[in-house]
């Protein structure tokens, strides 16, 4: 393309003003987002004996979440395509924020079961909406690596949020005559409110609206993106009806959900997993040890995926870095089970850890390599909310094989094979589909 190569300092100084711009600040949106979500896995430590849940109870009330979130996923990734992010991202954070602070005053399992319901509801298109909105500002080529920076608020959530956690919930037990758990939902769901006003002064919809750019950047990326925009409509030719019907875009859903199942069944389990610790190798942990313990795969995990994203990026092979993360990290997670000390097992955790945080990035640039524009819109959420099952399916699968056996054995190596079974299907499909002349109408 002319505009790439005919002023590539122009590119640069963009490209990074951009970056800077909105990284940074959609990073911060989803880590509180993430928190908000998987935090209920740190309240498990003391809630489920307050709440009397059993393994089973507590993985449909994290679940739960991703049945509301998958209800409203689509429709709302449309509403923001048309009313725009800024204010679409807003109303999202203020009603998740509401929702993840009431979650402080639930009095029995039931309610928990309503609140986490429509916590998901409400969190429904945030996610796919911030993937759709990267797609406005960065080109194809730099996707995997700006997703990465992006999506490292997933492992920085719980290198930070599960030593905040639960020191919140050691130190502040009895604030307000509240349980630990407690204290922590309320100060937790708080940031959300407060940042959906600036998210609401803060992002620009579109590179042409970008007062903060200078003209000639402002005419570059607008004309930059609308070309790429065109170009792929041209050779793949996604209308929305097509990306929501296409075998390739269900196939990638189901990629998706084996990757994400890794993810959520670690995030919601491996608080409990390093407790056990102390009743299988005869160890003991504070709550706060036990946060700081859950943070080492994900701080690994976070240094990893930008490495992988940007290898990815610079090589531009898309199906092999989604796919040997996920097959390796899968294979690892059944060996943790066999291995005879709390440090060996960590160490088996963290490669699934990164395995899980290297996929993740590298995914998306396969599903917005083809899609645009509303079909983007409705791919991208339909390809969110398939693979988000996973956060149902991996706590309830993981704590009713944990009542029904009486160890997390069986759970993890559901696990295992998830993760493998994404990794394989992913080099079926490959990189890309076919162009339009070649695939039909």
């Amino acid at each position: 393309m002319a505009s790439q190569t005919a002023a590539p300092e122009l590119e640069r100084r963009t490209l990074r003003k951009v970056a800077l711009r909105l990284l940074p600040f959609l990073g911060l949106l989803y880590f509180i987002n993430y928190l908000d979500r998987t935090n209920i896995g740190f309240a498990k430590l003391t809630m489920s004996d307050d709440l009397d849940l059993t393994q089973t109870a507590f993985g449909l009330a994290s679940g739960i979440f991703f049945i509301g979130y998958l209800l409203l996923e689509v429709p709302s990734n449309l509403a923001l395509h048309r009313f725009g992010a800024r204010r679409w991202i807003a109303r999202i954070m203020i009603t998740w924020g509401i929702i993840a602070s009431a979650l402080a005053f639930v009095p029995n399992e039931g309610v928990l079961y309503v609140l986490r319901f429509l916590l998901g509801v409400a969190e429904a298109g945030f996610f796919p909406g911030i993937i759709l909105y990267l797609t406005f500002w960065f080109p194809r080529r730099e996707r995997a690596k700006v997703v990465a920076w992006f999506m490292v608020a997933i492992p920085i959530s719980t290198v930070l949020g599960a030593p905040i956690s639960t020191a919140i919930m050691q130190t502040w037990h009895g604030l307000f005559g509240m349980a630990g758990w407690r204290v922590m939902f309320l100060m937790e769901g708080i940031p959300a409110i407060i940042l959906a006003f600036v998210t609401w002064f803060y992002l620009t919809d579109r590179p042409q609206d970008a007062k903060w750019l200078a003209d000639d950047e402002r005419a570059w990326l607008a004309a930059e993106m609308d070309a790429e925009a065109a170009g792929t409509e041209q050779r793949f030719h996604f209308p929305l009806r097509r990306a929501l019907t296409n075998g390739r875009v269900i196939g990638l859903a189901f990629v998706y959900f084996g990757i994400v199942y890794g993810l959520y069944a670690l995030s919601f389990f491996l608080p409990t997993i390093i407790s056990g610790f102390q009743k299988q190798f005869g160890v003991t942990y504070s709550l706060v040890q036990v946060g700081l313990i859950t943070a080492v795969p994900y701080a690994l995990g976070a240094i990893a995926m930008i490495i992988w994203a940007r290898h990815g990026d610079r090589t531009n092979e898309r199906a092999w870095h989604v796919a040997i993360p996920a097959i390796v990290g899968g294979l690892a997670i059944p060996v943790a089970l066999y291995l005879q000390s709390p440090a060996l097992v960590m160490v088996a955790v963290s490669v699934c850890a990164v395995g899980v945080c290297c996929a993740l990035p590298t995914f998306w640039a396969l599903p917005t390599s083809f899609l645009t524009g509303a079909a983007a819109a409705g791919g991208i959420a339909l390809v969110n909310s398939i693979g988000n099952l996973a956060g149902f399916a991996a706590p309830y699968i993981t704590g009713f094989l944990a009542d029904l056996t009486g160890t997390q054995n069986a759970g993890m190596w559901a696990v295992g094979a998830a993760m493998v079974g994404a990794g394989v299907l992913t080099l079926i499909l490959g990189s890309l589909p076919k162009s339009r002349r070649s695939d039909g109408p």
